[in-house]
C-alpha cells in the first residue's frame, strides 16, 4: 500500500490546541460495524458497554521529559528524554546547532549536569551526575512535552490535563490520549453497569509523532516502545472471551500492547519487553473487539492501525464525517468508538 492511501485534508482550525473546559466533555463519534454513524457525547459511553465487557486501559504516566540548557563549552541545547535506562542514565533526543560528541558535558536548567556518553542511532545516552534519580530530576525540573502540532508551550493546566486520571507508571513522552476523556465518575458508571476494567502499560515514545517517510508503507521502520501485559489482565480477558463478552481497548497504545503480547502465540499471554509492532490493513487482530480512540494524523502509523481495525473505506467515511461535523482532532480532540472488522 502507498502512503497516499492514508492521506486526508484537515482544516487547521480543527486541530485542538487546548483540552475541553472540563475533562470528559468531548464529543464521541460512534462508528460501529453495520450501523449508521452516530454523533454522541463521550459521557454516553456506558450506553454502548454491556455487563461483563472488559475495558483495557494503558496506565503509563507522561514524564516531564523536556530539559533546556547548554553545552559546557557553550551553545544552547534541548533534550527530550525518550527512555529512562536506570537511576542515573537515560536515552534522549537532542536538539542543538551541532550534535554533542561522546564526553560532552551538558548543563541543564536547575543546576543539572549530564554527560553524553555514546550515541545510539538517533538517540543519545545521557549519564546524570546527581544524587536524585532521573525521574526525580524530570519531575522537579523538566517541562511537559506537548505534541508538535500544539503550537504553544505547556502550562500548569497541561500538567494535569495531559495525563489520564489513572496514570501510574512514569515512562511516556506522550499521553495515551483516548484515556484523557475518562473521569472517575465515568469509570464508576461503567463499573456500576457491570463492566470490568483491566490495565496494561505501554510507554509511548516520541516516535508516535514520527512521519512515515517512505511511499511504500511496507518499507517503514517502526519505533520501539516498552510494554507490560500482566497475568491478571490476561485472566480477565480470557474469562470475558469465554463467556462471549467484548474486549474494549482504550486507545491504540492498549491495542499495541495487547497485540504485542499475543503476537508469538496467536493468543494473549502475559509478557513485557520492547515492541516495534506495525499494524497495517490485512493484520489479523487477536484480542480487542472495540476501540476507543482519538482522531489521528494524516499518513500516520496510527491511522493505518485504525484502518486495519475497522476497514479502510469505513475509516475514510468516518474521517470525512468528522471533518464535515467539525470534530476536534488529535491529542486534545474528540473521540470515536470503532468496532473490529470481521
Amino acid at each position: 500500500m502507498d502512503i497516499s492511501d492514508f492521506d486526508f485534508a484537515l482544516p487547521e482550525a480543527l486541530i485542538a490546541q487546548h483540552p475541553p473546559e472540563t475533562r470528559g466533555s468531548s464529543r464521541l463519534l460512534v462508528a460501529l460495524p453495520d450501523s449508521p454513524l452516530q454523533d454522541a457525547q463521550f459521557a454516553d459511553l456506558p450506553d454502548y458497554v454491556e455487563a461483563g465487557d472488559v475495558l483495557v486501559f494503558n496506565n503509563t504516566k507522561v514524564m516531564k521529559a523536556r530539559l533546556f540548557g547548554q553545552k559546557e563549552s557553550g551553545g544552547r541545547i534541548e533534550a527530550l528524554i525518550e527512555r529512562v535506562l536506570d537511576e542515573h542514565t537515560a536515552l534522549a533526543h537532542i536538539r542543538a546547532s551541532k550534535s554533542p560528541k561522546a564526553g560532552t558535558v551538558l548543563l541543564f536548567e536547575g543546576g543539572i549536569r549530564a554527560v553524553m556518553t555514546e550515541r545510539a542511532g538517533e538517540l543519545f545516552t545521557l549519564s546524570f551526575d546527581d544524587s536524585r534519580s532521573v525521574y526525580e530530576i524530570l519531575e522537579q525540573n523538566g517541562k511537559l512535552p506537548l505534541p508538535p502540532y500544539i503550537e504553544r508551550a505547556a502550562d500548569d493546566k497541561d500538567d494535569s490535563r495531559y495525563q489520564t486520571v489513572y496514570a501510574k507508571h512514569q515512562g511516556a513522552v506522550a499521553a495515551p490520549t483516548a484515556g484523557l476523556h475518562f473521569t472517575g465518575t465515568l469509570l464508576d458508571k461503567l463499573r456500576a453497569k457491570g463492566a470490568l476494567t483491566a490495565e496494561v502499560t505501554l510507554h509511548v515514545g516520541a516516535g508516535t509523532f514520527q512521519p512515515v517517510r517512505v511511499e511504500n508503507i511496507a518499507e517503514h521502520k517502526m519505533h520501539s516502545e516498552w510494554f507490560d501485559v500482566p497475568a491478571e489482565t490476561v485472566a480477565l480477558i480470557e474469562a470475558a472471551k469465554a463467556r462471549g463478552s467484548k474486549i474494549w481497548a482504550v486507545g491504540t497504545t492498549s491495542v499495541r500492547a495487547l497485540e504485542s503480547a499475543a503476537r508469538e502465540a496467536g493468543r494473549l499471554k502475559a509478557g513485557r519487553g520492547d515492541t516495534d509492532i506495525f499494524i497495517t490493513p490485512g493484520y489479523r487482530f487477536n484480542v480487542a473487539d472495540r476501540l476507543i480512540t482519538n482522531f489521528h494524523l494524516p499518513k500516520s502509523t496510527l491511522l493505518m492501525l485504525v484502518s486495519a481495525f475497522s476497514g479502510m473505506e469505513h475509516i475514510r467515511s468516518v474521517y470525512r464525517h468528522a471533518v464535515a461535523q467539525e470534530y476536534r482532532f488529535f491529542s486534545y480532540g474528540d473521540a470515536m468508538l470503532l468496532g473490529r472488522k470481521e
